[in-house]
């Protein structure tokens, strides 16, 4: 058993909640250069060439990526040969990214209550996922999840009759009815299988998946591929702006499901899908 203090957690946050938002991960920050090389639209190539120089200065001056510095979505992974000591883990989360966004000088967006909307003037409380897995360290992963993004998410239960055609039209859809409002070019986590709160979970966790790589299933890494596609053949484009670069990847995350359904959640990352991660 390893003991891991409660203040251990509270730092480490605390650093991911400001790294997240001063320094796009470098997978999405190569989309860009990938997606300015492939995009017809010069005006689309002008917007791509922005894009890389406000993170390259947001990481150079440690400022905010985008004005929007989003909700905290946590994700712990906690090994069963772990002890906390010095406090729970769920406040020692709270903590940090209540110190991260103060102390980081990031917008503070989150309110008390969905209807009463009063702000609690340090973004806190974050959503938070944990998993207990092998081992004796604890891994977190902070990804701030802006608004103008998350507002397009969407869920539909599907009977099991659903065709591979039915799931691709309805994420493509989404695409098209998201339109600038997600600030593309976007990136699309989907959910499928589970449960309804299930599938959210999974969509939100695909927006983690390295840009540029596909599920290791062959038959979902293709239905991918079509879908980054048929959103790019929206002409959407950078900013909304038209352009043949629409969606920079597709995620599927799959899990069994019941007998009488299929559920599926489509969650759309901005351009800026950010995230960072730290072990114990």
């Amino acid at each position: 058993m390893r003991n891991i203090e409660a203040s251990e957690i509270t730092k480490l946050v605390k650093e991911l909640c400001m790294s997240a938002n001063y320094v796009l991960p470098a997978d999405i920050r190569q989309s860009y250069v990938d997606g300015m090389e492939s995009e017809q639209s010069e005006l689309g190539k002008t917007i791509f060439a922005k894009m890389l120089e406000n993170c390259d200065i947001a990481a150079k001056n440690s400022v905010p990526i985008c004005q929007d510095c989003g909700m905290a979505v946590v994700f712990a992974e906690i090994g069963q040969d772990v002890h906390i000591t010095g406090g729970l883990f769920e406040d020692a989360v709270e903590e940090g990214v209540r110190q991260g966004y103060v102390e980081g000088y990031l917008r503070l967006s989150v309110v008390k209550d969905p209807l009463d909307r009063v702000n609690t003037n340090d973004n806190t409380p974050p959503i938070l996922y944990t998993r207990i897995v092998e081992g004796d360290q604890i891994k977190i992963t902070v990804a701030p999840k802006g608004f103008g993004s998350e507002n397009m998410s969407a869920m539909k239960m599907f009977t099991p009759a659903a065709t591979r055609e039915d799931i691709i039209q309805f994420v493509v859809d989404c695409c098209d009815r998201a339109g600038s409002n997600p600030c593309p070019p976007i990136v699309i986590g989907i959910g499928l299988g589970g449960t309804s709160d299930k599938a959210a979970y999974l969509a939100k966790r695909g927006l983690m998946r390295t840009a540029g790589e596909f599920n290791e299933n062959p038959y979902y890494a293709e239905m991918e591929k079509e879908i980054i596609e048929r959103v790019n053949a929206l002409g959407i484009g950078p900013q909304g702006l038209g352009g043949t670069v629409t969606a920079l990847m597709a995620a599927i995350e799959p899990f069994p499901t019941h007998i009488a359904g299929l559920p599926c959640v489509v969650n759309i990352g901005c351009h800026v899908t950010r995230h960072a991660e730290g072990v114990l």
